[in-house]
C-alpha cells in the first residue's frame, strides 16, 4: 500500500537528521527514509571536529605532484585500492584537474564560504537539541614532527589565514605546555583555536535524531532502490517501500550516486573509506584532537576512550575493511604512545567524495522536487547545520543565505 508524505528525506546520517530537524522545526511534514539506524555510519565514526580550519580541498598542487606516490604506496595517507583503480580512473581525473592551482584555489574559496557559519550554526543546534555538554571549545593542533614538516606547512597555513582562518603558530615547548602527554614535537604546531570537537559524535548525533523525531519528523527503516517522478511529486520504492512524496531531498551520503542519476543528474561521486580504532581509557592522555600532518590521521580523547581516526582509501562500497589500514593507525598511534595495547576496536566507514571536495547542495536537473544534499567527503559533521539551512532556504523558496553556486550539480 502507498504511502504519503509532503517530504521525504534519503538518509539518516548527520547530513540527514540536521535536514529533517530544520524541515520539522519550520512546520513541514516530513519522513526520515534509511534501513540502518540513524547515524550509525560515518556520523557516529568520525574525529568528532567542527573543522572551521579545513578550508582546503582534499586535491591541491602539492597533492598533484605526490599523487602517484601517495595512491601507490599501501602505507601514505591516501592511498587506493588497486582492484578498484579501473573505476576509479575517471573519478581520477578529474581530481587530477581540479587540483591545479586555479581550481584548488576556487574550491578552496567556496568552502570557506560554507564554513563561515558552521561553528554558529551548531552551537544554536546544540542549544536546541540538549547537547551543549558534549562541546569542548579547545581548539585543534596540527603537529609537526620535524621542523622541514613545519616550514613546508607555512604556505598553507597563510592561505588559509587568507581566506578568514584563525591559526596560532607554537613551539615545541608551547606544545608541551598545552598538551604535556604529548612526546616532544620538534617542529612545534598549529594551533586553530576556533575549532570545537565533540566528546562523543554518536551522541550528539542521536540526540539530534531525538530532537527531530520530537519535533514531528517519521521515520521508516527501508532502503529506497527507486526514484520516478510523476505529476504529484515523486514516488520512491525498494524492498518493502512505496512512498510518495511532494518533494525529496537526497541525502544518502556515499550511497547518493545512483539515486542523484535517477533523478537527472550524473554526480562524479565516489566513496572514500575511512578507519578509526579506540583504546578505553578513563582519563584519555590528550585533551583535544592532535593531527600529527606527515601521517593523515587525528588522535581525539572522548568520553572513556582514545579514538585515533583518519586515512583516506579510495575503494568503493565492497570491498571488506582492510586490515592493513587498521594496522597502520595502531603503528602510528604508538608512536605517539608507545604503551598503547591491542585497540579494544575499530571501524570503517564511508565518505561521499567529490573530485573538487564541495558537496552537491540545490535542485536537481530533472526539477526542484529533488533536492540534493550529499557529497561533504570530511567535513559532513561540520557542515551539517549550514546544509540543513540551505535546504529549508530551498524549500521555502527563501533566497540562500550562503553562495551555493559552486556546489550545483549543474557544475558537473
Amino acid at each position: 500500500m502507498t504511502q504519503g508524505t509532503e517530504i521525504a528525506v534519503i538518509g539518516a546520517g548527520v547530513i540527514g537528521l540536521a535536514i529533517a530537524h530544520r524541515l520539522a522545526t519550520e512546520g513541514q511534514e516530513v519522513v526520515l527514509i534509511d534501513p540502518a539506524a540513524p547515524g550509525s555510519g560515518a556520523s557516529f565514526g568520525n574525529a568528532g571536529t567542527i573543522a572551521d580550519y579545513a578550508v582546503q580541498p582534499v586535491g591541491t598542487p602539492d597533492v598533484l605532484r605526490a599523487l602517484p606516490s601517495l595512491l601507490f604506496d599501501r602505507n601514505s595517507p591516501l592511498s587506493i585500492r588497486r582492484a578498484a583503480l579501473p573505476s576509479l580512473a575517471p573519478w581520477l581525473l578529474r581530481f587530477a584537474r581540479q587540483s591545479l592551482p586555479g581550481a584548488a584555489r576556487r574550491n578552496a574559496q567556496a568552502i570557506a564560504g560554507l564554513m563561515a557559519g558552521a561553528l554558529p550554526g551548531w552551537e544554536a543546534l546544540a542549544s536546541e537539541v540538549g547537547g551543549e555538554a558534549l562541546m569542548q571549545r579547545r581548539g585543534c593542533f596540527y603537529l609537526y614532527e620535524t621542523q622541514a614538516g613545519f616550514d613546508a606547512a607555512q604556505r598553507d597555513l597563510a592561505f588559509r589565514r587568507g581566506l578568514g582562518v584563525s591559526v596560532e603558530m607554537l613551539s615545541r615547548d608551547e606544545v608541551a605546555t598545552m598538551e604535556p602527554g604529548l612526546p616532544e614535537m620538534p617542529g612545534g604546531g598549529a594551533y586553530f583555536p576556533k575549532a570545537v570537537f565533540f566528546v562523543d559524535p554518536g551522541r550528539m548525533v542521536g540526540l539530534l535524531a531525538q530532537a527531530a523525531f520530537a519535533a514531528g519528523a517519521g521515520q521508516i527503516a527501508a532502503r529506497v532502490d527507486r526514484l520516478v517522478r510523476f505529476s504529484g511529486g515523486v514516488r520512491l520504492t525498494g524492498p518493502g517501500l512505496d512512498l510518495t512524496a511532494r518533494r525529496v531531498v537526497i541525502a544518502a551520503g556515499a550511497h547518493s550516486k545512483e539515486l542523484a542519476r535517477q533523478a537527472g543528474d550524473r554526480v562524479p561521486l565516489d566513496t572514500e573509506r575511512g578507519y578509526h580504532v579506540e583504546w578505553d581509557m578513563d582519563a584519555p592522555r590528550l585533551t583535544r584532537p592532535c593531527c600529527p600532518t606527515s601521517r593523515g590521521f587525528y588522535m581525539c580523547p572522548m568520553t572513556g576512550r582514545l579514538r585515533v581516526a583518519g586515512t583516506v582509501e579510495l575503494g568503493g562500497l565492497a570491498a571488506p575493511a582492510s586490515r592493513h589500514r587498521i594496522e597502520k593507525l595502531i603503528e602510528g598511534a604508538r608512536a605517539f604512545f608507545p604503551d598503547l595495547g591491542p585497540p579494544d576496536r575499530d571501524w570503517m566507514g564511508f565518505r561521499p567524495s567529490l573530485p573538487d571536495s564541495l558537496p552537491v547542495i540545490g535542485p536537481s536537473r530533472g526539477g526542484a522536487e529533488v533536492i540534493h544534499a550529499f557529497g561533504h567527503g570530511h567535513v559532513g559533521l561540520t557542515l551539517a547545520p549550514v546544509t540543513a539551512g540551505l535546504v529549508a532556504d530551498l524549500m521555502a523558496g527563501r533566497a540562500p543565505g550562503v553562495e551555493i553556486e559552486p556546489c550545483l550539480p549543474t557544475r558537473f
